[in-house]
């Protein structure tokens, strides 16, 4: 099968992706899917453009995701890509959508997620409970996890459950650690009725909660997900010692040290680990 490059991951995250600790024969289809999510995220992000000019890019966005996923069922998507603007997302996507059976719904629910932000932003609004928002990080956040297990043969209804667990507290903990900037940007997701110590403490629940996901994951797609994990419970650790609305905190090198001295230890991936119990010492 003919592979166009998926770019270089070059954008900060918290986690590892596509990294040396992935399964080498699914890295290209790890870094196609998160070229198709990084670059809707930044159509509805980046940039000076207004509310009109995003929806309208998204739109397209949509149409070539569409056209893609048209070429996949008549079976004339070989090697080249139906995508003027975006061959290179569109080009390696179609080929992962193809071998791996990629149910269009996920992708179409990470574009859902996009559209959202850019509208609530354009109206002011803001997420009234807590409920609300696992709504939306069900559309922004999850279809990731299902993609991936989709890729490692793992959808056992209680793995996608896990998964969608540490999803979602992954893109909860993405909103406190951007607090500062998303205010700026007119996007509100603290809820109404709560407080943001609050929903720090339940993306650490939640997180653990799908922890056990990592242990069920052999190989080393399984330890890239330990790592995934324990980038997100390192950050909480750094948000609850600074002050968000004011300091956007990140990891360091120091904290990939730590990441990866928890990662050995199975108690790290305890769902009560964060209950009963300290987490594996620091290194020293």
């Amino acid at each position: 099968m003919h592979k166009v490059n998926p770019k270089p991951i070059d954008h900060y995250e918290n986690f590892p992706v596509a990294s040396w600790l992935c399964p080498p024969k699914l890295r290209y289809a790890v870094s196609a899917v998160y070229h198709f999510a990084r670059t809707a995220d930044d159509l509805a992000d980046e940039g000076e453009q207004g509310s009109v000019q995003r929806i309208d890019d998204l739109s397209e966005y949509r149409a070539d995701l569409n056209l893609c996923l048209s070429d996949m069922d008549s079976q004339t998507q070989g090697h080249e890509t139906s995508s003027n603007r975006w061959p290179h997302i569109f080009g390696p996507l179609g080929l992962v959508i193809k071998e791996f059976q990629i149910p269009p719904e996920l992708l179409h629910r990470l574009l859902d997620a996009f559209e959202q932000d850019v509208l609530y932003s354009e109206a002011n609004l803001t997420y009234k409970t807590r409920e609300e928002l696992i709504q939306y990080c069900h559309k922004s956040a999850a279809p990731i996890g299902r993609i991936m297990l989709r890729l490692f043969n793992h959808e056992d209804p209680k793995s996608l459950s896990q998964s969608d667990s540490i999803c979602c507290a992954l893109q909860l903990i993405n909103f406190w650690q951007d607090i500062s900037i998303d205010i700026s940007r007119n996007r509100f997701y603290l809820p109404v009725d709560s407080t943001l110590d609050k929903e720090i403490a339940f993306a650490k629940k939640l997180m653990h909660t799908g922890a056990p996901l990592c242990l069920s994951i052999g190989g080393r797609a399984g330890w890239e997900l330990r790592a995934v994990v324990q980038g997100g419970l390192r950050m909480i650790e750094k948000i609850e010692r600074v002050n968000p609305h004011l300091i956007r905190p990140r990891l360091t090198r120091l904290d990939y040290v730590v990441i990866a001295w928890r990662c050995c230890f199975k108690s790290s991936f305890s769902p009560t680990q964060h209950l009963n119990s300290n987490p594996p010492p620091n290194p020293t």
